[in-house]
């Protein structure tokens, strides 16, 4: 059984269940589910996974990780990246509210009424965010972004500026800019590395916490209410703590790959 369930699949389904199984080997499902548990098989679960092939993906990694836990003195580390195409999101019939052994429900259909972009810079060190709102989502907008970061930084701090890959960061516009602002020393994650940007994280706080279950009528209401949750956020700033090493990393996706290497596929 333990042959069957890792190398076969049945004749109508990707994966084995309890029932498909116990019908191919005339076993029990009870029988078969306990087989599955000690041996730590789960036919009915998949995972996900994406490899960098940045062939610098070493050297960035720690690079941006030494700026997390040795940060340089007399600068600032910001994180930096948009949330683009933030819908603002009305549902077709009021929210009904939460109740006694009743969850809060809302209908499952929802008119979109337009959509927003997000520009922000997580403080590292701090928490605080620099952020702006704008509806085009373009490199005339980041170098606005980049601008703005450059009013609300004291002009005697360096500023090492965390970026992904994207092509609204490394257009010929924003190359100039940084030649004119030689304090702002721009660093790339990994290709397929957001991971590395801890400004997603904040962006993973303000999704669950405030966007999703939120509705808006209009962007301008959309807008008035993210304005209104990064106030608050900076009243009292969280800082995300990064906690591993490069090494540490490194050595856990050189055992991931290694694993995959010894599946036999």
């Amino acid at each position: 059984m333990i042959v069957k369930t890792l190398e076969q699949q049945p004749s109508n389904a990707t994966h084995w269940s309890t029932r498909s199984m116990a019908a191919a080997t005339g076993m029990s499902q009870s029988a078969v589910s306990r087989i599955w548990r000690a041996f730590g098989l789960k036919p009915h679960q998949s995972e996900t996974f994406k490899l960098s092939p940045d062939p610098q993906f070493i050297d960035k990694v720690r690079d941006i990780v030494g700026l997390y836990l040795n940060p340089p003195d007399a600068a600032v580390v910001l994180c930096v990246d948009e949330k683009a195409q933030i819908q603002a999101l009305d549902r077709s019939a009021p929210v009904l509210p939460l109740m006694p052994g009743v969850p809060a429900r809302q209908s499952h259909d929802y008119v979109r009424n337009g959509t927003t972009n997000l520009y922000a810079a997580l403080d590292v060190a701090s928490g605080q965010v620099i952020a702006e709102m704008s509806p085009r989502h373009r490199a005339e907008e980041f170098r606005r972004f980049l601008n703005l970061i450059d009013a609300s930084v004291p002009a005697h701090l360096d500023v090492h500026v965390v970026l992904d890959n994207s092509s609204t960061h490394k257009t010929p516009s924003i190359q100039r800019w940084l030649v004119r602002h030689p304090r702002f020393s721009p660093h790339f994650t990994p290709i397929y590395s957001s991971w590395l940007n801890l400004v997603e994280r904040w962006f993973a706080e303000l999704t669950t916490k405030w966007i999703k279950r939120g509705t808006y009528r209009s962007v301008r209401d959309l807008v008035a209410s993210i304005r209104t949750w990064i106030t608050d956020w900076n009243d009292n700033p969280k800082p995300f703590v990064w906690h591993k090493t490069a090494d540490q990393i490194l050595d856990s996706l050189a055992a991931y790959c290694q694993r995959i290497n010894d599946s036999g596929h």
